[in-house]
């Protein structure tokens, strides 16, 4: 894979427009950057996680995400003005309103799952997983795979090739991209609701972690060129690749000794992200790209260009919300169900 990204010019950041001092940074046209500004925080994701398991109202979610008030207006705000959410009301003699799914947001479910099964593999620390899923299609505990859309096989990291799509190329930056946004709420989420989603999102759980793993699979691995290829300052990427050696995303291997000078590169945990990653490009190709794809896939294994597709491993179906039973090894902090 990493050769074949190099040979495609993925690396070679001689292609990014040249800028001016005063103008913002250009960044690579990616499905996943365009996924991961929209819902690319933790507290955006927490919400999303409490629509699926059914909570609509805004009291619910701040009685289960202990969320600040104003916080959850502006999300919440922001996911309706994305399409994502849609604003219903429930009581025809009051202004009150719950949040409801649309078609646009029920495709995140997909990237919601991948999550899930990433949280459940690296990270339950051989303790039962807090949320059970059941597919309803075939009876059986729900393992979710990325595969091909070809020849439904899981898909692999090394065994995808990428390409130029019509939409490739530079864009300037969103100024309000650059700010870093990380939450600290890990602990009392997970003390309320355990969640591998949450688990999960405690690592990679806002938009710079996620881009500097996308760009570990397109091959980039040494700090400058991270550095280039994001336009992120020096220290909140020293920040990411330090806390991703720490929780074994990535390992730091010297290239150099004198002066001494590290590639990072993907730990088998690491590798395991791919899932997630292509989940949301497929997403944000299918609503962001205006018909556009900046990037093309091919799976080498059955040597068709294909589209990321999330699949239960024991029937092969699609899985879509409505066909997925949750048992909770805790008690529901809510009824969802209740006002």
């Amino acid at each position: 894979m990493m050769d074949t990204v190099a040979e495609l010019g993925y690396t070679d950041f001689s292609q990014a427009p040249k800028k001016n001092v005063h103008e913002a940074p250009f960044e690579r046209n990616c499905s996943v950057g365009r996924t991961i500004a929209i819902i690319g925080d933790t507290w955006t994701f927490m919400i999303l996680r409490e629509c699926y398991f059914g909570i609509k109202r805004f009291s619910q979610f701040q009685d289960i995400l202990k969320i600040p008030r104003t916080t959850l207006s502006t999300r919440l705000q922001m996911l309706t003005e994305e399409g994502i959410l849609q604003k219903v009301p429930y009581n025809t003699s009051t202004t009150r309103f719950e949040y409801r799914f649309t078609q646009q947001g029920l495709g995140l479910y997909s990237v919601m799952i991948s999550l899930i099964s990433f949280g459940d593999k690296w990270l339950s620390d051989a303790n039962p997983l807090p949320v059970k899923l059941f597919h309803r299609n075939c009876g059986q505990v729900l393992k979710a795979i990325v595969a091909c859309s070809q020849c439904r096989r899981e898909v692999k990291g090394q065994d995808v090739s990428y390409r130029n799509g019509p939409g490739s190329g530079w864009s300037p930056m969103d100024p309000e991209r650059v700010k870093s946004r990380h939450s600290h709420f890990f602990k009392s989420t997970e003390s309320v609701r355990p969640s591998s989603v949450a688990r999960t999102l405690s690592i990679i759980g806002d938009r710079w972690s996620f881009m500097v793993v996308r760009e570990a699979f397109f091959g980039v691995r040494r700090f400058d060129e991270l550095q280039t290829a994001l336009g992120i300052s020096p220290n909140i990427l020293a920040n990411r690749l330090s806390k991703f050696i720490q929780n074994g995303i990535l390992i730091k291997i010297p290239y150099q000794d004198t002066p001494p000078r590290y590639e990072y590169k993907l730990t088998n945990m690491g590798r395991d992200l791919f899932g997630p990653f292509i989940a949301m490009l497929e997403w944000g190709d299918q609503w962001l790209s205006n018909n556009l794809p900046p990037l093309l896939l091919t799976h080498k294994v059955c040597r068709n260009d294909f589209r990321p597709c999330v699949i239960c491993s024991h029937c092969g179906e699609a899985i879509i919300p409505q066909q997925v039973r949750y048992e909770m090894s805790y008690p529901n902090p809510v009824n969802a169900s209740s006002n």
